[in-house]
């Protein structure tokens, strides 16, 4: 019985190793992306972005928790506005602030995450002229700290995120196209 516990006890640290060195090859930085074009000009869907307030409106994470508490501050939409959050387990809490917005064109946000884990990210969105159309892209990038890289072995990021990206898009064509 000693021996099969052992022999047990080998083979779990030898998988844990084995996992632990497989993160180690993965990317010290990530990048998810999702593009979607919607008929309606960029100067109609910037502003659904560039304010935090209408984020509730179109953003994939705001109806995972209807109690969550919501903080606004600093200018009212774009360079300097700062959106702060705090919920259940499904959204976390963490800390917005737009760093750049070149209206109509880009957004580029500091996402800074407190829980479930921390995490300092970079957001951005482009509006791209496209005919009758936009071309809007969303955009998070940023370093890949080890223990990303641990849960990255058993869950795809790009997908786990890029399904959200795609849902907000829709919201946001939803809204413009009407």
């Amino acid at each position: 019985m000693r021996k099969a516990i052992a022999i047990v006890a080998v083979l779990l640290a030898v998988g844990i190793a084995g996992i632990l060195v497989f993160a180690l090859t993965k990317p010290d930085t990530f990048r998810v992306e999702r593009s979607l074009a919607l008929k309606a000009p960029a100067e109609a869907i910037y502003p659904l972005v560039s304010n935090f307030h209408f984020w509730t409106s179109w953003s994939p994470y705001e109806g995972r928790d209807p109690a969550m508490k919501r903080a606004f501050g600093g200018t009212a939409a774009g360079k300097g506005a700062t959106y702060a959050w705090d919920g259940n387990n499904n959204v976390g809490a963490g800390h917005m602030e737009i760093l750049e917005a070149s209206t109509p064109s880009k957004l580029r946000i500091k996402l800074d995450f407190e829980r479930p884990f921390e995490g300092h990210n970079t957001a951005e969105f482009t509006f791209m002229p496209q005919g009758d159309a936009t071309l809007v892209t969303w955009a998070m990038y940023g370093p890949a700290p080890f223990m990303s890289k641990v849960m990255q072995v058993f869950i795809n990021m790009d997908t786990m995120i890029g399904k959200d990206f795609e849902a907000g898009l829709a919201s946001l064509k939803k809204l413009t196209e009407k």
